[in-house]
């Protein structure tokens, strides 16, 4: 790869929660205006060149899309897979996605948090956005979910934000077992406390390694991308 250098019970078990439930109402109705993040202005050098980046990393593998939203990522590689499984917990973001129309894709709803077996086997994974939302008492029992579905062999994407003063929402406050909340204010004029991490390399390094092979990770100036392949 040529890549540039560079609640406590839900938080436990990975299974949704209370927070859970606001956070997915908070998607639901944020669908009309789900994209609006990627038009600021300061931050469109970066997206060009990961989108230009992710075009080629799945070509020719069966792609599991987790938390795939409306697609926009989806759009960016699914000409070039040979599969993509996108899974939402959100129906209406779906229903953007699937205005897209992009072929050889397919788009479920589903737990994104503890991933079902029957959406099948990959060799391919992309988390977009994923990881900073998911508890962090609850990222190992995701990770081990993913794995299950992934093969030997698997190209594994993670792709998130960075906390950039001036640009990021602000982090209102850190809770006990260390996780993040931000509010977020729709175009409506409701407010929704949202969980958002931003994982230094060091954890996902320990979390990962043991079944991470080819590690790479890429810091831009608003985003973080971390490739493996899964052993």
């Amino acid at each position: 790869m040529n890549l540039p250098e560079n609640p406590q019970g839900a938080a436990a078990t990975g299974r949704p929660g209370a927070a859970e439930a606001v956070m997915r109402e908070y998607y639901e109705r944020r669908a009309p205006e789900y994209e609006s993040t990627y038009q600021k202005r300061e931050r469109q050098t970066d997206l060009a060149r990961l989108r230009r980046t992710l075009a080629h990393r799945f070509d020719k593998r069966k792609v599991l899309d987790v938390a795939c939203g409306t697609g926009y990522w989806t759009a960016c590689y699914a000409e070039n897979a040979r599969l993509v499984v996108g899974v939402d917990a959100n129906a209406s973001v779906l229903d953007v996605a699937r205005s897209k129309a992009m072929a050889r894709t397919r788009f479920t709803l589903g737990d994104a948090q503890v991933l079902a077996e029957s959406l099948g086997r990959f060799d391919g994974a992309f988390v977009g956005f994923w990881w900073s939302h998911v508890p962090r008492r609850g990222l190992e029992a995701f990770v081990a979910s993913l794995h299950r579905l992934l093969l030997p062999g698997a190209r594994v994407i993670l792709l998130d934000n960075l906390y950039v003063p001036g640009s990021s929402t602000p982090i209102l406050e850190e809770d006990a077992f260390g996780d993040c909340w931000q509010e977020r204010v729709l175009a409506d004029g409701s407010s929704h406390r949202v969980r958002k991490n931003f994982p230094r390399y060091e954890e996902l390094m320990a979390l990962l390694a043991p079944a991470a092979d080819a590690t790479h990770w890429w810091q831009l100036d608003y985003y973080w991308w971390f490739e493996y392949t899964l052993r």
